[in-house]
This record gives structure tokens, C-alpha cells and sequence, in this order.
């Protein structure tokens, strides 16, 4: 009798196992490489978040086309080396899609991408000519690139002088690794081709010491300054501000700045800064009531429900509806089991889609992968974002031109 009841749990057991690895043969895997534990630990718990609970959403509703998601997740410190054994790691996990979550981690994987056929997700971060889908075919930055939220940048600025920038001073702030100097390319440019008066202000890292940098924007006296800074150096740069009388009115900041930021540098003291806008914040959408009923009211929500309120958590769900959509467009237009190649063929099928009215529309193609993403410029008025100007993409020539240069440039040295 013993003998029989061990042989049945064995059984079982075996079932068991079978059944886990139907599953997890069905399933479809996301691979998120992110930094959890050092420079960008800001934003990558939001946005973990809300790749998790739209899964626990989609799940919920059968998957996608039946397929049940996976979000794998491990951090990179952004470390490159890290970051690569993250790829290695999850690669032989099954995982064809990947998301990094930093400059300097991205371009250290990107050339494995390449050479593996494997696809990658670079939305709002990264090297901006990897847009250029004929060089980048496995590269994905759905929606702005900082090359064309700095043309916009600029473009508002220009607003501002009725069309005229000859002779307009723009100080540019950032920290001195791959993040802060990915814009300068374009921002270079621009300032030949309008005649504004640029100057480039690094600072070193971590940033918490910007006093001699603000001393010398503060001599160079600029109309503009547009800043780069993360976190808490958005804080740092707000103090010096005041310190050396700049009106926050002159400050555009690129969009890593949320409502955790406003807060630490104080809402009264903040109005008049400007923000570079990707996403947009808020619980209005149609999607994020649906998580609040179905995820957060059922207890399966990912993290803490006042994450809800940052729009780091928006910015999540608009990666990740790229990222479900292409994969439901592969899934139905070649079929399963899923390969890269299929992928791939999904997001360039992204037709004027607005990651659940999160971005402003993008037309992915073969070419061109990142879909003529558009920004705007908000402004903090003492209590609320208040929009500036409309979602736009100025200077795309300049900044295609800058896209192929960069990207003939990679073809030619690997970097």
C-alpha cells in the first residue's frame, strides 16, 4: 500500500513538473536587465512594477494570443560587465527580448544583440541613432530618443524668441558619463545651424557637488539652461539655482524628473521649471483604472499602490504596451512558438499607436524604429504640470542627419 501511494505522488509529482514546463514553453519571456541597486534605483522600481502588473493584468485576460507573460528581472548596478552577464544569463533562460534601462549598459550589450539576433528594447534611453533600423535591426527606441527631446528642447526655445536664436545663450548641464553627453551630437548642431551661443557644463559624478559648475553657468550668464541631471541632482541643481540667483523660469530639465524630485526641491520653489515630456502622467487613463480595480483591488498589485501616482509608473506602461503589442502582432501574424526574427517583424508592424494613450502616436517600420517619437514641454506651476507647448518633433532633418552620421560611424568602427 505504501509502495502505491509513494508511486501515485511520484506521479503527480511528474505531472507536476510536466505541466511547469508546458508552461513555461508557452510562456513568453521579458528579460529586464535593470539597475536596482545603485545610479538608477529612482525609476527602475516603478517601471518593474508596472511591466508586472499589466502581466498580472494580461494574464488574467488569457495572456497574449493565449500566451502568458513572464517578466524576468535582475539588476546590473549599471555596471556594463554586469549587464552583459545578465544578457548571457536570461538568454539561456529562453529570453529573446530585453530591456536595460541605461546608456552605459545598452551600448555594452548592443553589439551582442547584434551578432545574436536577438531584440532589444531601448525606449527613452540609449544612443539615439539606433533608431536607423537598417544598421540597428535588432534595436528598439519606441518612442523619443534624447537626440529628439533635445530638438524639441531647442525648438521650444526658439518659440520663445520669436524664430530668432542668433545670438541666445544656452548653457547645457549634465554629468559627465554616456547619459549626459548622448544629446551633445545634436545639440551641437543645432546651435551651427540657428546661431545660439552654446556652452557645455559637466559635471562629475554622482553630482552632489555642483557649486564651482553653477558658479560658472552663473558667469556665463545664459537665457537657457537645459539640464540633464537624475534623482537627486535635480535637487543639487535647484539649491544652486537659488544660490546664485538663475530664475527657475530658464530651467528646461530632460524628463527623468518626477514628482518625487518636485517634492525634495519643494513645489512653491519649483514653479517655473520646464520638463522635457515623454509620457503622459496621471491616473485618468483607461488602462491605469483597470490595474486600480482589476490588479490593486484583487491584492496583486507588484509594489506599493502610491507608486500609481508617479509618472516613472506611466512611463512603464508605455514601454511595455510597445513591447506586448509587437509581440501580439508577431504571435498573429507568424504564428507560435515566437522567434526574434518574429519579434522583430511584430514592432515594425506598430502603426500610429499610442502605447495605450500614454505617448504621443509612433509609426514603427523597418527603418525606422523609433517611430518619429514626439515630446512636449511641461511646465511645474506650483502645483501641477501644465502643458507648453503641443507634442511635436522639430528638426527631424537635423536630427536624421545626425542618425546616419552616427550610425555609418558604427558600421565602420563597432562603437
Amino acid at each position: 500500500m505504501k509502495r502505491t501511494v509513494l508511486s501515485v505522488l511520484a506521479g503527480l509529482a511528474l505531472l507536476a513538473g510536466g505541466a511547469a514546463h508546458a508552461q513555461a514553453q508557452n510562456s513568453i519571456k521579458f528579460g529586464l536587465c535593470y539597475d536596482l541597486s545603485k545610479a538608477y534605483t529612482f525609476v527602475t522600481p516603478q517601471i518593474v512594477q508596472a511591466a508586472k502588473d499589466y502581466a498580472t493584468l494580461l494574464n488574467a485576460k488569457g495572456g497574449i494570443e493565449g500566451h502568458p507573460i513572464e517578466i524576468l528581472v535582475q539588476d546590473h548596478g549599471n555596471e556594463p560587465q554586469r549587464g552583459i552577464e545578465c544578457y548571457e544569463k536570461l538568454k539561456r533562460e529562453g529570453v529573446m527580448m530585453f530591456d536595460y534601462l541605461s546608456t552605459p549598459v545598452s551600448r555594452a550589450v548592443l553589439p551582442r544583440h547584434m551578432q545574436d539576433g536577438n531584440v532589444m528594447l531601448q525606449s527613452f534611453v540609449g544612443r539615439g541613432d539606433a533608431v536607423d533600423g537598417d544598421v540597428f535591426k535588432w534595436i528598439f527606441p519606441i518612442g523619443p530618443t534624447y537626440w529628439g527631446q533635445m530638438a524639441n528642447d531647442v525648438a521650444y526655445i526658439k518659440s520663445q524668441h520669436k524664430g530668432n536664436l542668433k545670438g541666445v545663450k544656452v548653457g547645457f548641464i549634465y554629468p559627465d558619463y554616456a547619459f549626459g553627453q548622448e544629446p551633445i551630437p545634436v545639440l551641437k548642431t543645432l546651435a551651427a545651424k540657428e546661431g545660439f551661443d552654446l556652452q557645455l557644463f559637466p559635471n562629475p559624478m554622482p553630482g552632489r557637488d555642483q557649486a564651482a559648475v553653477w558658479t560658472q553657468i552663473r558667469r556665463f550668464n545664459p537665457d537657457w539652461v537645459i539640464s540633464w541631471n537624475l534623482s537627486a541632482m535635480h535637487v543639487v541643481a535647484a539649491k544652486e539655482m537659488k544660490r546664485n540667483g538663475i530664475p527657475m523660469e530658464k530651467l528646461i530639465v530632460v524628463n527623468w524628473l518626477n514628482e518625487v524630485d518636485i517634492n525634495n526641491i519643494g513645489a512653491a520653489e519649483a514653479k517655473g521649471l520646464k520638463r522635457g515630456t515623454n509620457v503622459v502622467g496621471g491616473k485618468d487613463h483607461p488602462l491605469m483604472q483597470q490595474i486600480i480595480k482589476e490588479v490593486y483591488g484583487a491584492g496583486k498589485g507588484a509594489g506599493d499602490a502610491k507608486n500609481l501616482d508617479d509618472i516613472y509608473y506611466n512611463t512603464g506602461l508605455a514601454m511595455y504596451s510597445s513591447m506586448f503589442e509587437g509581440v501580439r502582432q508577431a504571435i498573429k501574424k507568424g504564428g507560435w512558438p515566437l522567434t526574434p526574427a518574429k519579434i522583430k517583424d511584430g514592432l515594425e508592424s506598430l502603426r500610429n499607436f499610442d502605447a495605450n494613450g500614454f505617448i504621443a502616436p509612433v509609426t514603427v517600420t523597418a527603418k525606422d524604429h523609433g517611430g518619429g517619437g514626439k515630446t512636449r514641454i511641461d511646465m511645474w506651476d506650483g502645483s501641477k504640470w501644465v502643458p507648453q507647448s503641443d507634442w511635436t518633433a522639430a528638426y527631424t532633418d537635423v536630427v536624421d542627419q545626425v542618425v546616419k552620421e552616427q550610425s555609418a560611424e558604427f558600421v565602420k568602427s563597432g562603437k
